[in-house]
């Protein structure tokens, strides 16, 4: 088992800082998933984890002892990389063997992990074959096979679906979330862009956003109550509705006017002094239901619109309405309901699906929340 402990940590490449500080404290056999948009840092810090760059600033420690300076090999510490970089000459078993045999363990030993560790990954029938007899999601678990014969404290996995195609990555996804079952005194550290691999992998997500920490909590955390206005628009798809508005009033009965839209009352702790100050408003798509269809108790009415584009998914239906902003609002309904373009619908959702902001892009704290 490994907890890891990142404090303040920097990269800069010349005159280009690239992260500004990052604080974490990982558990032992967390599961953590680093999420953000290209460029965020999120690869550069697992590099960092990894030794595989230098760190400018800040302390990393593993298990107590700082690990700054300590090389990739004595960190207890496998990657997973995009690639899956087999040798294309030797066998799965072979692949899965050789950081082994250059570290001269025994005969006995590496055949004993290697067959573990195919017995573990469901790869056993595939020892004796060559990386180019394998589809691409059986390369990935032989690639995930050769760390776990290193019995490490730490995996680090970097992108290791994005080459797959949908299919695949989804199996590879349970297999990797069955791997962490198997393994859960093993602590392990997942970067991706994807937030469905996010959302259904991680015990906690860590949102990162041009070199910070936006946001650290469990996916349902995230999801019911973002911190501010990036981390409510960058998890969730669609992405959350968001809208200026005005605040009404604060105190006891908050209410805030979303532009162009109906006022509305506000699960959320609004300061009196804030009345009549500008914010913005945020509604989920999967929240929001068309008036005068089945409607959940509570629900009251926000936009009226005009239905622009109709997206039937098969299970649910996308609706974007034209209600006079520059994006339009989008609402997950029942794929049964008919609505079809032209229409002119009115959207409606309970209260406590409603996230303000104030004009710094920070979340009101919900009411429900702090009592």
């Amino acid at each position: 088992m490994a907890e890891l402990l990142l404090e303040g940590i920097k990269k800069s490449y010349g005159s280009v800082a690239v992260l500004h500080g990052i604080d974490l404290d990982i558990k032992s056999g967390e599961f953590i998933v680093f999420v953000g948009p290209s460029g965020c840092g999120k690869s550069t810090l697992l590099r960092l984890i990894a030794g595989l760059e230098d760190i400018t600033g800040g302390r990393l420690s593993i298990d107590g002892k700082l690990v700054n300076k300590v090389a990739p090999s004595e960190r207890g510490i496998a990657m997973v990389f995009q690639s899956y970089a087999l040798y294309p000459h030797m066998t799965v078993y072979e692949n899965m063997a050789f950081g082994m045999k250059l570290g001269k363990a025994g005969k006995a030993e590496i055949d004993r992990r290697v067959r573990e560790a195919a017995e573990i990954l469901q790869i056993t029938p595939y020892l004796e074959r060559l990386p180019k007899q394998l589809s691409g999601g059986q390369r990935q678990r032989v690639a995930i096979g050769r760390a776990i014969v290193r019995d490490p404290k730490v995996f680090l996995f970097d992108e290791p679906l994005s080459n797959l195609d949908a299919a695949l990555r989804v199996a590879t996804r349970i297999e990797i979330a069955k791997l962490h079952e198997r393994m859960s005194d093993v602590t392990m550290i997942y970067v991706t862009h994807d937030q469905v691999e996010a959302m259904t992998l991680a015990d906690r997500i860590v949102v990162l956003n041009a070199g910070r920490v936006e946001q650290v909590g469990s996916p349902m955390e995230l999801y019911h109550n973002p911190a501010n206005l990036f981390v409510a628009r960058f998890i969730g798809s669609p992405s959350m509705n968001t809208v200026p508005m005005k605040v009404e009033t604060g105190g006891a009965s908050p209410r805030v006017t979303p532009r162009n839209c109906k006022t509305v009352e506000v699960d959320a702790v609004i300061p009196e002094a804030a009345a009549g100050a500008e914010g913005t408003f945020g509604v989920r798509p999967e929240n929001l239901h068309v008036v005068g269809t089945d409607e959940p108790p509570g629900s009251v009415p926000v936009f009226e619109g005009r239905v622009d584009i109709v997206e039937a998914l098969g299970e649910v239906t996308l609706v974007y309405v034209d209600v006079g902003h520059e994006e339009p609002i989008v609402a997950k309904i029942d794929s049964d309901l008919s609505v079809k373009k032209g229409d002119r619908v009115t959207l409606a959702s309970r209260p406590d699906n409603f996230h303000v902001f104030d004009a710094k892009g920070l979340a009101f704290p919900r009411r429900s929340a702090a009592g």
